[in-house]
């Protein structure tokens, strides 16, 4: 039974809507720009299947409509690695189970709800608490730097030890100084506050503005699965790990996210070569890197970039002429500052920077999230 939120629903449902916990607005994509966010339905059915897979969550639920038809509807739910993380299996629900949903449904018009809630037999499952994320970090232990007998600072983990890289503080580029309210996808609280995000030319302005009223529906990350490329690789909720190589003075940046996508950095200002090393010809997502420390701060500079991805949550542009100055620090155990200086002449007046932190969560390897590149 599909009941729209406009008829009464709390007299219709009350014992399931009451057991049913919102599901946390975590997904590949923002809600909004596959789903109808200024209402609401309720869908009532029998589960068919369960999904448990990438980028998504799907249960399946046939739906017995007004006239008797059944219609086979799609509930889409965040990731499997955030509910495997707040303790839910695939077995949690079975096919044959009664279920109730209510979300916004597509706005295509196909047979699809975002369950913001699901519940069976008056409780409610697969759900995430508002907190997931900081609940992980609890009960790291507080200690400095960690470093090599070399003194520099380690940006992975010590032998025999795992953990990687998460929880960034900023979700989108923003010149530093600046004060903008957005959401965890880059998606600004207010639009007239485009212009405060960064010295966009005009076109990139308009440009930008357009993403951002379009609810970020052409973002390539989400049709196509191509890579959270440049500074976006550090804004992507599952993380990334540094792997490192002192013998061979390079170290991989591994990320998770996308094909399971990787960068190789040479740490003695070598540049990358062969079929990794973007060309004036060739410009690739990861374009072209050089790193070397300076002092306890690696410093990766990257240019050749294709003009295939968005660099960025949010949506904001970037041409082949993009560089980009990267700076890591490791503050303490469990702080990684990163600053990125964005030099584009094609789409900005001139350089600018953004920083934030991450944080360090021990124990743990990247999670697997894969989401393949399917570019037509």
């Amino acid at each position: 039974m599909l009941v729209p939120a406009s008829v009464g629903l709390p007299r219709l449902l009350p014992c399931l809507l009451l057991a049913a916990l919102p599901l946390a607005a975590q997904a590949h994509h923002p809600i909004a720009a596959k789903f109808d966010v200024t209402s609401s339905s309720t869908l009532q059915g029998r589960v068919t299947a369960v999904d448990w897979s990438n980028p998504h969550v799907h249960v399946y639920i046939n739906v017995t409509g007004g006239d008797g038809e059944i219609v086979n509807w799609a509930l889409e739910l965040p990731s499997r690695v955030e509910l495997e993380w707040s303790g839910w299996r695939p077995e949690t629900l079975a096919p044959g189970m009664e279920v109730s949903a209510s979300g916004p449904l597509a706005r295509n018009g196909t047979h699809q709800l975002w369950a913001n809630t699901l519940a069976s037999g008056g409780d409610a499952v697969f759900t995430l608490p508002d907190d997931l994320e900081t609940q992980r970090l609890a009960g790291r232990a507080d200690a400095p730097t960690p470093r090599w007998p070399d003194g520099l600072p380690r940006l992975g983990p010590a032998p025999g030890e795992t953990g990687y890289w998460t929880l960034p503080s900023q979700h989108s580029l923003l010149e530093d100084g600046q004060t903008v309210a957005m959401d965890e996808y880059g998606l600004l609280a207010n639009l007239d506050d485009a212009a405060k995000v960064a010295p966009f030319q005009g076109w990139a302005l308009d440009l930008y503005r357009f993403r951002q009223a379009n609810q970020l529906r052409d973002d390539p990350m989400y049709l196509y699965c191509v890579p959270p490329a440049g500074p976006r690789q550090f804004q992507q909720l599952f993380g990334v790990q540094f792997m490192e190589e002192k013998a061979r003075q390079r170290l991989f940046l591994l990320f998770s996210g996308g094909g399971g996508n990787w960068r190789l950095l040479y740490t003695d200002g070598r540049e990358q070569i062969g079929q990794i090393s973007g060309t004036d010809d060739n410009p690739l997502f990861f374009g072209n890197s050089t790193a070397h420390w300076d002092n306890d701060t690696l410093v990766v500079e990257t240019s050749r970039f294709n003009e295939g991805f968005w660099f960025s949550n949010g949506g904001l542009p970037h041409t082949k002429q993009l560089k980009l100055t990267e700076r890591f620090t490791r503050l303490d155990q469990n702080t990684l500052r990163y600053a990125v200086t964005v030099d584009d002449p094609g789409a900005y007046t001139r350089p600018w920077t953004s920083t934030w932190d991450m944080q360090w969560l021990p124990g743990e390897e990247l999670p697997e999230y894969y989401c393949q590149d399917n570019r037509p």
